[in-house]
């Protein structure tokens, strides 16, 4: 007879459903055998609209964990917060992920990074967030919750689930390796 395992709460910190499927997936490839209740809540990241260094996206990150953690008595919390960050003459297109537990640890860990270009970097510093701006130059809606700035500039050859799903596992290791992150 197989053991049965108890159903683990993850509270993500986003009602976005992109989110909430990467966040699903990650947990399921990373414990397959674990049953899992996955489900998001709006809750505030405290940063900017559109978080423009890592610092301010990964605080983002946090501070939605945290957050989710609280306002669904969750056993893990997932803050995921797109951003920029300016690397030498280009701007970076890269999403921060927060996995908190009941004991307060935190895992970090990203997607991929993605060169913005120049003109799309313009809108946003005009004051548009990138999903507005990828809706206004390939003529699309709400991209942000569909296949993003990483699947419109690869025609979906990377998706913003994928990428998420990827950074959620990087925050994982934290709880995959517990023993690794003690002193």
């Amino acid at each position: 007879m197989q053991e049965m395992h108890p159903v683990i709460r993850v509270a993500v910190g986003s009602h976005n459903p992109v989110k909430v499927e990467a966040v699903r997936q990650a947990f399921e490839r990373v414990w397959p055998e674990q049953a899992w209740e996955v489900q998001g809540v709006e809750v505030p990241s405290d940063v900017s609209n559109q978080p423009m260094s890592d610092e301010e996206s990964i605080q983002g990150a946090r501070n939605r964990a945290s957050g989710a953690i609280s306002a669904l008595d969750a056993d893990y919390g997932v803050g995921l917060e797109g951003g920029m960050q300016h690397t030498g003459d280009q701007w970076l297109d890269c999403g921060w992920i927060a996995v908190v537990d009941r004991q307060g640890q935190v895992g970090l860990g990203s997607t991929i990074k993605m060169v913005v270009p120049e003109r799309m970097v313009r809108m946003i510093r005009e004051g548009l967030e990138l999903g507005e701006v990828i809706d206004i130059v390939f003529e699309r809606q709400n991209s942000k919750q569909a296949e993003g700035h990483f699947g419109v500039m690869t025609r979906n050859a990377l998706t913003r689930t994928s990428g998420y799903a990827d950074g959620v596992i990087a925050a994982l290791a934290r709880f995959v390796q517990p023993h690794l992150f003690t002193e």
